[in-house]
């Protein structure tokens, strides 16, 4: 059986279909399963070590799209399983030409004119987490055992966690906290001053150094936290997404907004501990019993005003204050100490 995936984006999405591949792979071991993904997070489906092959397709203007095409059809998929629910997810699951294209039902879609693409789109049914969404499509479909969440990404060699190392100092030992400082949306974000007290803290309770992690756009912010930090965090080198994996698998905790380096954390099984306004941890957030949330989805105006939903969410926050502007060092400081015991 020869099985394509499509999962374009975002980082943290991509993420949380690793599970609905692996139990495919345990299901139909002799499968051929290849991965198309938006080629921003081609290192993250390369390191799954369950994939045979990933193909990359361009975000800008779609400028590879005939020629991707060209490669599906010739891949002669038998069946193509859309995990995104978007229109241009949807549509390049049906222009791989297999005669079976699985998608979400109706009321699980993201856009509700992607199911006009799909053959199958069965009604699942889920009530907490993107990962058992996904799982709870694959298996209307497939016989696999979505009773375990599985992340097979292979370990990996990187210069930069010793650049980490070297930089923390030789007063300091070698394990280490991750700031992860930023997220893809404004909303989502934590004051930067407040990372740097952070990590002021954690330094004089715990004698660790903060390795202040930052993606596209962010280098002002981290320049900040290090420089609010006193001297207790430093910079994290610019980092390809196989530095961010070898660099959160070596952490002691990670401390993140909800955003892709968060779900990688959860994935690696690293200790998190997440800052959560107006998204919802029950739906994107860290599984294990032991990592700590500090959430105020209850007091985020946008959502009470029904400005988002529980899938997207307001991407520039419209209120005075913010809710991620009311979480308190003090809560997060807690939430370090409960979770590192």
């Amino acid at each position: 059986m020869r099985i394509l995936v499509v999962r374009l984006s975002s980082l943290g999405d991509v993420v949380h279909a690793i599970p609905g591949v692996a139990a495919l792979r345990r299901g139909y071991p002799d499968a051929r399963i290849d991965w198309l993904v938006d080629n921003r997070y081609s290192e993250l489906v390369d390191l799954v070590t369950v994939v045979d092959r990933r193909i990359g397709i361009s975000r800008r203007h779609w400028k590879n799209i005939p020629e991707v095409v060209r490669e599906l059809r010739n891949n002669r998929y038998d069946v193509t399983i859309d995990l995104q629910g978007l229109i241009k997810s949807s549509f390049l699951a049906r222009m791989s030409g297999a005669p079976r294209v699985i998608g979400f039902g109706d009321s699980d879609l993201r856009e509700s004119f992607a199911g006009a693409f799909y053959t199958d789109n069965p009604q699942i049914e889920w009530t907490g987490h993107v990962v058992e969404k996904n799982l709870a499509l694959i298996s209307k479909c497939f016989k696999i055992d979505r009773s375990f969440w599985e992340f097979p990404i292979a370990d990996v060699v990187s210069e930069s966690v010793n650049a980490v190392l070297n930089g923390l100092g030789p007063d300091k030992p070698g394990s280490f906290v991750v700031l992860n400082i930023g997220a893809a949306w404004p909303s989502k974000t934590w004051i930067p001053e407040r990372f740097g007290d952070l990590a002021r803290f954690i330094d004089r309770r715990y004698g660790m150094h903060s390795v202040v992690t930052w993606g596209t756009g962010e280098l002002s912010l981290a320049e900040q936290v290090v420089q609010h930090s006193e001297g207790s965090a430093v910079l994290s080198p610019i980092a390809t997404i196989r530095d961010l994996v070898a660099i959160i698998r070596q952490a002691s905790i990670v401390v993140s907004a909800d955003t892709g380096p968060l779900q990688i954390a959860a994935a690696l099984k690293t200790p998190i501990v997440g800052i959560y306004g107006p998204t919802d941890p029950r739906r994107n957030g860290p599984w294990d019993q032991k990592d700590v949330i500090v959430s105020h989805l209850d007091r985020c105006e946008c959502r009470n005003n029904r400005l988002g939903s529980s899938g997207v969410v307001i991407r520039r926050c419209l209120q005075p204050v913010p809710c991620m502007a009311g979480i308190s060092l003090d809560e997060v400081s807690q939430a370090i100490t409960d979770r590192l015991g």
